[in-house]
């Protein structure tokens, strides 16, 4: 008596994983962490908007995927994402800040008003005198970070679905 036994669904299974394992899931996997770091800047720029934070188009043109400067870092399982903002005060947009130094009371800031708005300028012979107080943040970059990791779950899943779809479908 013979017994025949058909692998070829168990040596094609394999070879699926040896083209996985040779770089294809890790590339896939890249440029998903690089759409996931697109998405995650549309986001921020979306809950700048929303959070009506004054200033917003320079604020909005600021952050950039591994910027240099006021870099907030994003980690999880190992991956990493940079995201940063060209302007200094980004972070206290988000966070919150004292108007002077500890322990100065009043400070002189040289500018105009343009209508309802101040302009901050050096040279400016005219300006305001701020009192010491205290700024509430617009937190839209903490905001943003829970969008993305209300979304996270999902997106993974069907990044991992469609791989498996690709090499084992």
């Amino acid at each position: 008596m013979s017994v025949e036994v058909d692998v070829s669904e168990a040596r094609a299974f394999f070879d699926a994983m040896e083209a996985a394992a040779k770089g294809g899931f890790r590339k896939e996997m890249e440029a998903f962490l690089e759409g996931l770091g697109e998405e995650f800047l549309r986001i921020v720029e979306d809950e700048i908007i929303r959070r009506d934070v004054v200033d917003t188009r320079l604020l909005l043109i600021s952050f950039h995927k591994g910027s240099d400067g006021n870099v907030w870092e994003l980690s999880d399982g190992g991956l990493t994402l940079e995201v940063g903002s060209t302007l200094n005060y980004a972070s206290y947009v988000n966070d919150g800040h004292w108007t002077n130094s500890k322990g100065v009371e009043r400070r002189f800031v040289p500018g105009n008003w343009n209508g309802d708005r101040f302009e901050y300028d050096p040279n400016a012979k005219g300006g305001m005198v701020l009192k010491q107080k205290w700024v509430s943040g617009k937190p839209y970059f903490d905001s943003a970070l829970r969008i993305l990791e209300k979304m996270l779950p999902d997106l993974l899943d069907a990044k991992i679905q469609e791989w498996l779809d690709n090499y084992f479908g």
